[in-house]
């Protein structure tokens, strides 16, 4: 095991330098003029806009830009933006509130959807069955930003249920809806998925010897049948945190929230490259992280799995 974790931490090392590389370049070839708007209606003098690319060596070619940016980041400086803001304070004022939505989000989409298909997978062909297959391609079908519009008016505006925006408090009650919505799609992933693990591991040999040996139903689904079932979960979920962080711009649009998916598009705007980068550095530990855990876990789900 400890072998094999070495290994894995060392191939982390090439994924994390090429895909910040990669990120860097686009917002490098993004066109546009970065000091744009940045003195009002009026063109910027030529002198300020000499001192500002000097500064942040925006004359220097991309290679060189990179390694000074990646040679700061691994003494702990994120870098500063245009008006002189720490990415640093960005990213610790708008990171926690992204994390606790894509948690959240995360949560809602494990329990439903793990629940919505462990019970369709046992009981197939059923009511709940086409109920289920007909909801999940429904929220499958609707893009993120029609279910955020139409549950915050129904659920918020209309009836009063709950909060139809997010404070800057960020309470869990009024996480749940921007969470639903935020995972609605995933959710569906993961029913759908779960669905079909656990259809075909009912027919398994092992899951009729339990049976026949007597053993519990509950036993039989919780200890059998759905530990061999939830690899294709553990793995949608696992890698689902990262997505969720990254894909929440709308949903912080829609419901308020400061989260990393607004900072990064203003960045983007602006051509910040060092706050768009920085942010994805994030995203992208998260991601090989998580993809780690996954690895991990497959272990202690299915014994019959060991790295040597």
């Amino acid at each position: 095991m400890g072998r094999y974790l070495l290994r894995r931490l060392l191939q982390l090392v090439p994924v994390f330098i090429g895909t910040t590389f990669l990120i860097y370049w686009l917002v490098w070839s993004v066109p546009g003029d970065p000091f744009a708007g940045k003195c009002g209606d009026r063109r910027c003098p030529d002198s300020y806009i000499n001192f500002m690319t000097e500064k942040y060596q925006l004359d220097q070619s991309i290679w060189v830009q990179y390694a000074t940016y990646m040679k700061n980041l691994f003494q702990g400086d994120f870098g500063v933006t245009y008006n002189n803001r720490a990415v640093g304070d960005i990213i610790a004022t708008a990171y926690p509130n992204t994390l606790k939505l894509a948690v959240v989000a995360l949560a809602i989409e494990a329990i439903i959807g793990l629940s919505a298909g462990v019970l369709t997978g046992l009981r197939r062909n059923g009511f709940l069955d086409n109920l289920v297959l007909v909801s999940t391609l429904f929220l499958i079908a609707l893009p993120v930003f029609v279910v955020g519009f139409v549950l915050q008016w129904l659920l918020g505006v209309k009836w009063g249920i709950v909060h139809p925006t997010v404070s800057s408090e960020m309470r869990l009650s009024e996480l749940l809806l921007p969470g639903f919505v935020l995972g609605s799609a995933s959710m569906a992933y993961v029913a759908r998925v779960a669905r079909t693990s656990i259809a075909e591991n009912r027919r398994a040999d092992y899951v009729r010897t339990a049976i026949a040996k007597g053993l519990p139903m509950r036993r039989v689904v919780g200890v059998h049948l759905l530990r061999n079932s939830l690899i294709p979960v553990v793995t949608l979920l696992g890698t689902d945190l990262g997505a969720l962080m990254g894909g929440a711009i709308v949903t912080e649009g829609i419901f308020g929230i400061n989260g990393i998916g607004r900072a990064v598009l203003r960045a983007i705007v602006t051509k910040e490259s060092a706050t768009v980068v920085s942010i994805v550095v994030v995203l992208v530990l998260v991601y090989l992280l998580m993809n780690l855990l996954v690895d991990l876990l497959y272990a202690a789900l299915d014994p019959r799995i060991r790295y040597e």
